[in-house]
């Protein structure tokens, strides 16, 4: 496996796959990487000849910067973790290389992005969505693997593909959870014995069905602070805070 640190590594690299003619599957993350990632890995390597992952901690997408700084940063782990799954490439760049405009450019999605995650954190989606029209530009994959935890950033993320017009497919891959039913997320680590456990009581009472009304009073009963449960475009997507660490979760109505 490579590990290409610049943009002209990873450029030499995505060459010879073109010039060989292989098949590209990628997967973007922040690293810290979990079960979760890897089940994203695995499907890119079953469907690809040639599969990168990026890990990149992108700062644009961070409104709060003390959750930046508190944003776990692992790469030697993880580039242990992406070898034993196959990868044959990962791009780790530096965020100046990203942004040599320092952010003077950007994507701004007017309609879909102003609610849920966008309303309670300011500017979040335009920093995931510049950070990945970048990152595809650069790798120029076949196929996109995102998981579905995220829900709203996956839908945003397939919707700029299309309106771009860029060539690859966005496939967005199921929710893989803990045994007490949690949703996986680089944020769990952050999370004491006690708000654990609360934790896989928010997951719990999102996964027992009801209106978006019943579910925000039985989280709020419980003693979890709640930003948001609404039902969306046939999900049910919350956000709350346990703990000092923000989580989101959704399911299928």
């Amino acid at each position: 496996m490579i590990v290409a640190r610049t943009l002209e590594e990873w450029g030499d690299i995505r060459a010879a796959w073109s010039a060989a003619g292989a098949s590209v599957g990628y997967v973007p993350t922040m690293g810290a990487l979990h079960e979760g990632h890897l089940s994203l890995v695995r499907r890119s390597v079953s469907e690809n000849d040639r599969t990168v992952v990026s890990i990149l901690v992108n700062p644009t997408q961070f409104d709060d910067p003390s959750d930046l700084q508190a944003y776990p940063r692992e790469l030697g782990r993880d580039v242990a973790l992406l070898e034993s799954a196959g990868v044959d490439a990962v791009f780790a760049p530096a965020p100046d290389a990203i942004y040599p405009d320092g952010y003077r450019f950007r994507v701004t999605e007017r309609e879909r992005s102003g609610a849920l995650e966008g309303a309670h954190r300011p500017g979040h989606f335009d920093g995931v969505l510049t950070v990945v029209l970048k990152l595809l530009l650069l790798t120029d994959p076949q196929r996109t693997y995102m998981g579905e935890k995220d829900w709203q950033q996956l839908q945003l993320v397939k919707d700029m593909a299309a309106a771009l017009f860029l060539r690859t497919q966005i496939v967005g891959c199921p929710t893989v959870r803990e045994d007490d039913g949690l949703a996986m997320s680089s944020r769990n680590v952050r999370l004491d014995p006690a708000a654990r456990s609360l934790a896989a009581e928010f997951a719990s009472t999102l996964r027992a069905g009801g209106s978006a009304a019943e579910v925000r009073a039985r989280l709020e009963e419980a003693g979890i602070v709640v930003d948001y449960v609404e039902a969306v475009e046939g999900r049910l997507l919350a956000a709350v805070r346990i703990g000092g660490v923000r989580l989101i979760d959704n399911v299928p109505l």
